[in-house]
């Protein structure tokens, strides 16, 4: 918004039907001073009157704010945190389908398999009566399902090092994408406290915990990684405490730098294997 002509207004060299020219002098223009807006833009010919200047400027401000939500929207880690959720209720959906399957098939032929590769088998068969082509069916979008979420799978782990190098290598990417995911965001995640990160997944443990119900959680999703789930539990909150303080390092970094720091995952290394030697002392 600077202007060099005394007395311009932020509108300057701004056709009133033009909104993306708007939605840039708005976003990234600035002014020495507050002006009168309005009457500048009637008595340059920017507005009909104050009514016409603030019609304009609403409709410039909302279509500047759809426009940053798109960008932000189509971000890699806002695909990443899509990927991961869609990646999950496939799984999700798939296993609770392939159940049925088994269930549906286990009454209709002589031998039927469980769980997804039970669909499978069943997906193969060839069906005679209108209940089994039915049941074929069932199985082969179940076989469809688990098909995608393993692709989802191969496009998490691809994406995710090159989204958060740091914390796809301490964390493994797909684990490194469910964080991404709870916390909303890269820059989001990068925000969170140590704390936050370490509980990140058990809200409800925690909402419970602030209730006065249930006794502080000592980590959320971090569990599934190995040095909290394979550490012994009277040690697994200090191996929690010590991961998630990585993991909010290693998130900042890839927010605001984006370099692979070696030397943090070494230092994690290093803590948990002094965490774990407490058992052999």
């Amino acid at each position: 918004m600077s202007n060099e002509k005394a007395g311009s207004g932020w509108f300057e060299s701004v056709p009133p039907d033009e909104l993306d020219a708007a939605r840039d002098v708005i976003q990234n223009g600035s002014v020495d001073a507050p002006e009168d807006w309005p009457a500048l833009a009637v008595d340059t010919g920017f507005a009909a009157d104050e009514d016409d200047y603030y019609d304009t400027l609403h409709d410039a401000t909302v279509h500047a704010t759809r426009e940053a939500v798109r960008e932000r929207e189509r971000a890699d880690d806002q695909q990443l945190k899509y990927s991961i959720r869609a990646m999950d209720d496939a799984e999700r959906t798939a296993n609770e389908l392939a159940e049925r399957v088994a269930e549906w098939a286990g009454a209709l032929f002589d031998e039927a398999g469980t769980g997804v590769d039970g669909a499978r088998a069943v997906a193969d068969r060839d069906p005679d009566t209108a209940p089994e082509r039915r049941v074929v069916s069932l199985a082969e979008r179940v076989t469809d399902l688990a098909n995608e979420a393993a692709a989802l799978r191969a496009f998490v782990e691809r994406a995710a090092p090159a989204v958060a190098p740091n914390l796809s290598r301490m964390a493994g990417p797909v684990l490194a994408a469910r964080l991404i995911a709870l916390a909303g965001g890269l820059e989001d995640l990068a925000k969170k406290p140590s704390g936050t990160v370490q509980v990140l997944g058990a809200e409800e443990a925690l909402f419970a915990h602030l209730a006065g119900r249930a006794p502080s959680p000592k980590h959320g999703i971090i569990y599934i990684h190995d040095y909290v789930r394979n550490t012994r539990p009277e040690d697994r909150g200090s191996a929690a405490r010590a991961l998630a303080g990585k993991l909010a390092i290693a998130a900042r970094i890839d927010h605001y730098a984006g370099d692979l720091r070696p030397d943090l995952h070494e230092e994690l290394d290093d803590r948990i294997a002094a965490i774990r030697a407490r058992a052999d002392s």
